[in-house]
């Protein structure tokens, strides 16, 4: 392994990054500065956290901070809700981000099983 870029969740992150920009771009410009700017923020964070996770080479850091990458990743699921509540977006705009962050969650919760049992 080549660390955490060889890591299929942190691959995934970053496709779920790559969408949310593109997610944005149909937000209202009201919206530039408020929900678009944090929907990256949310986004960005969970890689960033995953490889910082992993680089920190102790299983209690390594826990701590893919939380952290799961806790953006409810963020960011929850301002697609958002998103959807007030038509900015549509389902099926969409569904490419939710199936993402439903794959992302379930690794990151195995991978935090797996390391909470040793």
């Amino acid at each position: 392994m080549n660390g955490y870029k060889d890591l299929i969740v942190w691959q995934k992150s970053m496709d779920l990054v790559d969408e949310i920009y593109k997610l944005v771009k149909f937000l209202p410009k009201e919206e530039t500065y408020a929900l678009s700017d944090q929907m990256k923020r949310a986004a960005v964070s969970i890689p960033s956290n995953i490889a910082e996770g992993y680089e920190r080479h102790s299983t209690k850091e390594y826990i701590n901070f893919f939380c952290i990458a799961r806790g953006s990743r409810a963020e960011l699921e929850t301002q697609l809700y958002i998103c959807l509540r007030q038509n900015y977006l549509n389902q099926v705009q969409a569904e490419n981000a939710f199936n993402l962050c439903n794959q992302i969650q379930r690794i990151i919760s195995k991978l935090i099983k797996n390391n909470t049992e040793k």
